[in-house]
């Protein structure tokens, strides 16, 4: 949320996965921060798991993100830089090897998700000076865990990323269409891949499409992009962005 702020205070980068791990992680990314000022930044969540390097109680940590259901907030203080791995929808449950929805909203060490120790590669991944290398690490880390074949991933990856391009797919109904299953079956497999129901993706990138249009810094037609979107009328675009941000779309758009 309100990136341009954000650039004044913290360095994002990212690199892209090896092949051999393109199919499960969509990128690998950093962030700095030098705040002498506390920062509290708001991040509205996507379908994907993360597990990154921090520092968490003094001590070198990977911690398994999983999906949070709702808009978040990271409070970044002094100096520091986080290394992590974004999974593609779907993409960590090979290396989890249970149902993905058991994560949501939840910030686990590695160690008690997977049962490998996590505190080695961590002070490793953060030690090295370039964030690239850290990544280059992590990735390392994580073949060796030796993911299992799962010819879910892909489809279910593949489905949500549709979401994400397609503005005309508002509903859950026309994911299981897509997908050829019916919408029970659909929810099953997202609560055990995905780590969250395909109606909540589905109104999570509709909700992120207003948010980018905020951004773009030009009048926006609300009521035109309410239909555009699949809301019944602007003013349920409106009730479902407040609940998000808590803020109204025109209001946010003036403060972005």
């Amino acid at each position: 949320m309100r990136p341009s702020r954000a650039e004044q205070r913290i360095e994002v980068g990212r690199v892209e996965p090896d092949p051999d791990l393109a199919g499960l992680v969509d990128y690998f990314w950093w962030v700095r921060w030098d705040t002498p000022e506390p920062h509290e930044q708001e991040v509205v969540p996507r379908p994907v798991v993360h597990v990154s390097a921090e520092v968490v109680g003094g001590e070198p940590r990977l911690l398994v993100h999983g999906v949070h259901p709702r808009m978040f907030r990271r409070r970044l203080a002094g100096s520091g830089h986080t290394v992590a791995a974004g999974f593609r929808p779907a993409g960590f449950r090979p290396f989890l090897g249970g149902d993905v929805a058991a994560l949501q909203g939840r910030e686990i060490p590695a160690a008690d998700v997977l049962g490998v120790d996590d505190r080695a590669v961590a002070y490793d991944v953060l030690a090295c000076e370039r964030p690239e290398d850290g990544a280059a690490l992590l990735a390392g880390w994580l073949r060796g865990l030796a993911p299992q074949d799962d010819p879910l991933v892909a489809e279910l990856a593949d489905l949500v990323e549709r979401v994400e391009e397609d503005t005309s797919l508002v509903r859950a109904e026309q994911l299981a269409e897509l997908a050829g299953v019916s919408l029970r079956t659909l929810q099953r497999r997202f609560h055990s891949h995905v780590g969250i129901s395909p109606k909540w993706v589905v109104q999570r990138f509709r909700l992120l499409d207003v948010t980018a249009a905020a951004h773009g810094g030009a009048d926006v037609d609300w009521a035109d992009l309410a239909v555009r979107l699949g809301y019944a009328d602007q003013s349920h675009l409106i009730r479902a962005f407040t609940r998000l941000v808590g803020h109204p779309p025109a209001t946010y758009a003036r403060e972005a």
